[in-house]
């Protein structure tokens, strides 16, 4: 989940007009990352190996 301060800081760095789409783009943008971030530190990710070993039926 991001904070609200996170929300302002984002809001901050982006230009002057912008439209509702691109500050909804960047927000979920960035709640991906806060997840992917997560699940890291939770160590809930898949290895190299497992990865490629669940890939392997896709990149045939």
């Amino acid at each position: 989940m991001i904070t609200k301060s996170q929300i302002i800081h984002t809001l901050e760095g982006m230009p002057e007009k912008v439209t509702i789409d691109q500050v909804v783009d960047q927000l979920v943008f960035l709640d991906k990352v806060q997840k992917g971030i997560s699940d890291s530190d939770k160590d809930n990710v898949h290895s190299k190996e497992a990865t490629k070993q669940r890939l392997s039926k896709w990149l045939k």
